[in-house]
């Protein structure tokens, strides 16, 4: 009997050694079940993603980034057209995101242009966005009580203006915003067409104001350019004059505005433009 006893005793302590051994091993992800990944992104307010990766488009293959300098660094004309199908993403500050996808533009070339705010050189404390350095907001207010939002590009003075995004994220808030802002009619619910169909509409639905003058589209955490999916094929793209300045003489009649064509977010439609792009 006492030699069955010392030998339990020492079975039951070399046990307890392999347990406290075991127990004292650094943890392994693989010694569990591991929770499988959700589907969707968290929908609160962003903690870990810098400015520079949307939550809404990241993915394992990390495509659809933010746009830096290097993509505004280039004259008005070509960045007007290039900002065609590139995805304007605005954070408000409880972490919302809100996406539209640019379909129409407008460029003003600088000192030259009669139509710009700087033309003849001349800079002042309004204009002073359409100087700084390429991807620097120039917004500016019309009427009193609406604001509009540029991007300066390559030349001193020369910007362009955005007229126009088809909503692709957070249809509601914008709808939101934009009855909450707008004058006239705010008890008519907006269609969703309606709700970045114009300089001034877009700027409502995405809380865009005076605030944001001046601002850097490359680096700013709030609003800033990802690029656009892409597409299997190019969609055509009508050269039309620009809008609402009839003022500038010649000038108003340059094509020097850029849409996607067959887009119902655009703001105007140019028929013989359009028929002109299909010759």
């Amino acid at each position: 009997m006492p030699a069955r006893s010392g030998a339990q005793f020492s079975r039951r302590m070399g046990q307890k050694k392999q347990r406290l051994a075991k127990a004292e091993q650094p943890y392994s992800p693989s010694d569990t079940a591991q929770a499988p990944c959700p589907k969707e992104p968290c929908l609160g307010p962003p903690t870990t993603l810098g400015p520079y990766r949307s939550i809404y488009f990241s993915s394992p293959k990390g495509h659809l980034t933010r746009l830096g300098l290097e993509f505004f660094d280039q004259p008005a004309v070509p960045l007007a057209r290039a900002f065609l199908g590139q995805v304007l993403v605005r954070r408000l500050p409880n972490g919302t995101e809100l996406r539209g996808r640019i379909v129409e533009t407008e460029a003003y070339l600088g000192p030259e242009d009669e139509a710009a705010h700087s033309r003849g050189g001349r800079q002042t404390p309004r204009n002073r966005g359409m100087f700084m350095k390429p991807g620097t907001l120039y917004v500016y207010i019309i009427y009193g009580m609406y604001f509009c939002m540029n991007i300066s590009s390559q030349g001193d003075g020369a910007c362009v203006l955005l007229r126009a995004l088809e909503p692709l994220e957070g249809l509601e808030t914008m709808r939101q915003l934009r009855s909450t802002l707008r004058k006239g009619t705010a008890s008519r619910v907006l269609k969703d067409r309606e709700l970045c169909s114009g300089p001034s509409k877009l700027c409502q639905a995405l809380a865009i104001n005076k605030s944001f003058d001046q601002r850097d589209l490359a680096q700013d955490e709030a609003i800033w350019l990802e690029r656009g999916p892409l597409e299997p094929s190019e969609p055509a793209v009508v050269t039309a004059a620009r809008v609402g300045i009839g003022y500038a003489g010649e000038w108003a009649r340059k094509p020097l505005r850029f849409y996607i064509q067959g887009s119902p977010w655009v703001s105007v439609v140019d028929r013989v433009a359009e028929q002109n792009t299909q010759a």
